[in-house]
């Protein structure tokens, strides 16, 4: 099969990846953030509300994290190869943070170890968001050593906790009512501000520390696009502060997945055309053109119903959770 055609597979399956992992963050990441939130509060009825907004979403949700690992086993071996070898650390304790999560959300309902089953979610939250902030930023760095790249790895970190609390408390804000609503609302100010900083922080530090990135902001094709979109990532911030501040209950939500949504295109064509910056590239990475095109083929039946069972679980589930009390009555 001609080159031309492997690498318009290789890209397809580039990008279907991307996409995967955009529905992963968004989706896995609110109900993350809610996670973390539950160690943020002291009622035990506040946390079971907050529970509630995600019992019957966030197991689904993760499946998204499923269909990445093997996508990206299958269409890119030599990628998969790399990034596992230096990834295995925070892999591990990302696994292990979603072990916990899933164990504690059976078991919080104990009658006498509820409390402690609580603070086993939150803390499982905790550590699967960190560690996939620690993933991100050795992929960014490159896998370079140094504390230049330690430092920038847990400004990454930060980032990304920070991020997952900003999506965990819009979604509160959409399914909570009175006192909780107004507290995640009052979060939810909090964490677009500091996600905002260590975006900041971040970008100008890849600037100095990342070679393979400099070289791609500095094409001027490159540079105008990525400017297009820090421009829609100021105006969906200031729609998410705009939102919060006047009370809307669903806004806020879709402005905090629209600035993931932009902030991680930015990502996509910082990298392009590499897999992993400065390492290997995606025609490098990718497998031969029949895997990818018997891939192609399962994933093509198999997306339009995993997207199609997500959007009839979120219709299915919508809607604002009352208090736990009210439900009683």
């Amino acid at each position: 099969m001609d080159n031309v055609t492997h690498s318009l597979l290789a890209l397809t399956w580039f990008g279907l990846i991307g996409l995967m992992l955009v529905f992963y963050v968004v989706t896995d990441g609110f109900d993350l953030g809610v996670g973390m939130l539950t160690l943020l509060s002291k009622a035990r009825e506040d946390r079971d509300v907050m529970v509630q907004t995600i019992g019957h979403v966030w197991d689904a949700n993760e499946t998204w994290l499923v269909v990445l690992g093997g996508a990206l086993f299958g269409a890119f071996p030599a990628a998969y190869a790399i990034l596992m070898q230096d990834l295995y650390l925070p892999v591990m304790a990302l696994i292990a943070g979603l072990i916990m999560r899933g164990a504690a959300i059976e078991f919080r309902h104990s009658p006498h170890y509820g409390r402690l089953w609580d603070a086993v979610f939150g803390a499982g939250s905790l550590v699967a968001a960190t560690a996939q902030g620690v993933v991100l930023g050795k992929v960014i760095t490159g896998f370079l050593p140094g504390e230049s790249s330690t430092l920038f790895i847990a400004v990454t970190a930060f980032g990304v906790v920070t991020g997952y609390l900003l999506l965990g408390a819009t979604w509160l804000v959409s399914k909570t009512v009175g006192a909780l609503a107004n507290w995640a609302r009052w979060l939810a100010l909090l964490s677009a501000e500091l996600t905002v900083a260590a975006a900041v922080v971040i970008s100008v530090a890849t600037w100095f520390d990342s070679a393979a990135i400099h070289a791609r902001w500095s094409d001027p094709r490159v540079f105008a696009v990525l400017s297009g979109l820090c421009a829609c990532a100021v105006l969906a911030y200031v729609w998410l502060v705009a939102s919060l501040s006047w009370g809307r209950e669903r806004q806020p939500f879709r402005a905090a997945v629209t600035l993931f949504v932009v902030s991680f295109a930015s990502l996509t064509i910082s990298l392009y055309p590499d897999f992993v910056p400065g390492k290997l590239t995606i025609l490098q990475a990718a497998s031969d053109s029949r895997t990818l095109e018997f891939m192609l083929t399962g994933i093509g039946l198999m997306f339009p119903v995993m997207i199609g069972y997500n959007l009839y679980q979120y219709s299915i589930f919508r809607g604002r959770q009352a208090p736990v009390d009210a439900i009683n009555r």
